[in-house]
């Protein structure tokens, strides 16, 4: 009964559930090609060589887990997540509060227009100023030696140590006024009589931000920090696929392009497969262990 009279609210979810059942549940079946040696020309076409293929049970698994070089990978997909953890995660919490505290509505609509702008940029357009900017021969480093700041370029890119750190710091210039939007929207919801009671009683502008504003969106920065855990097997695709060279394999190749290379690059489709499964594990572990933690703690989940 409730689903007929609410069709019209359920056709609105139709296309939505494709896209996820197409895009998200139907490639999980590809999972099966971790436990094979799975050989490309052993079918008519992919989907039968899934069928044609050897069985191989936990081998591929085994591979990976006695190869040195993925653990290096494995260790540098964690130190980077939690690098931009503990340097990242904290900003749009603290540029939110800022702009929060900006009087004249034309400024804080021009200066959220500005922050938000990054966000919309592809990663390859971003990599592409950012290497331009930083690399050998960059804008940079042609100021800082015309000016006779340096005698010698600083290898901002090829240098393990300080690639980690562009990393760091075009991440925040691309995603933390976009993430902002969402502990703003959080503000907003903050009954305005707090305010209002604690300047009553005397309270100065900090003591508005920690006795009101911060108590009031600690829920959105648990779900948003439980989320980004989610995401810390990840440590960004996207921004070291682009920017990142065999200079830095040592200290930035993570999971995400090692699985790229290996796949694409060298059609190990079964040790990538065996990889981006046992990836996916630890990230959901991960997850239900931070909503667990959370829960404890500060009372606050997702579930």
């Amino acid at each position: 009964m409730k689903i007929k009279n609410n069709r019209n609210i359920y056709l609105f979810i139709i296309p939505a559930a494709l896209f996820t059942l197409i895009f998200a549940y139907l490639p999980m079946f590809g999972i099966v090609m971790a436990f094979e040696d799975y050989n490309l020309f052993a079918g008519s076409n992919p989907i039968t060589a899934l069928f044609a293929s050897d069985w191989v049970g936990f081998d591929n698994f085994r591979e990976i887990m006695g190869d040195p070089y993925f653990w290096n990978v494995f260790k540098n997909t964690i130190e980077i997540s939690l690098l931009k953890i503990f340097f990242v995660f904290p900003l749009p919490i603290l540029l939110a509060i800022l702009i929060n505290e900006i009087i004249w509505p034309n400024m804080k609509k021009v200066i959220q227009t500005i922050i938000y702008l990054p966000h919309f940029l592809s990663w390859v357009i971003v990599s592409g100023i950012w290497l331009t900017l930083l690399g050998g021969e960059g804008t940079l480093n042609s100021m800082l030696l015309d000016w006779g700041v340096i005698d010698e370029a600083i290898p901002f890119l090829t240098d393990n140590f300080l690639f980690r750190i562009v990393l760091i710091i075009t991440d925040a210039w691309k995603e933390i006024g976009w993430s902002a939007i969402i502990y703003l929207a959080a503000i907003t919801g903050i009954d305005y009589q707090l305010y209002e009671a604690i300047k009553i009683d005397g309270g100065s502008k900090l003591q508005e931000i920690f006795y009101v504003t911060l108590p009031g969106i600690v829920s959105t920065i648990v779900m948003m920090f439980i989320l980004r855990i989610a995401s810390i097997m990840d440590a960004g695709f996207d921004q070291v696929f682009n920017m990142y060279s065999s200079f830095v394999y040592d200290g930035a190749d993570i999971i995400g392009t090692y699985v790229y290379r290996l796949g694409l690059g060298q059609m190990e489709y079964s040790l990538a497969t065996a990889i981006g499964l046992f990836n996916s594990i630890i990230g959901f572990t991960l997850v239900i262990i931070a909503n667990k933690l959370a829960k404890k703690f500060t009372g606050k989940s997702i579930w």
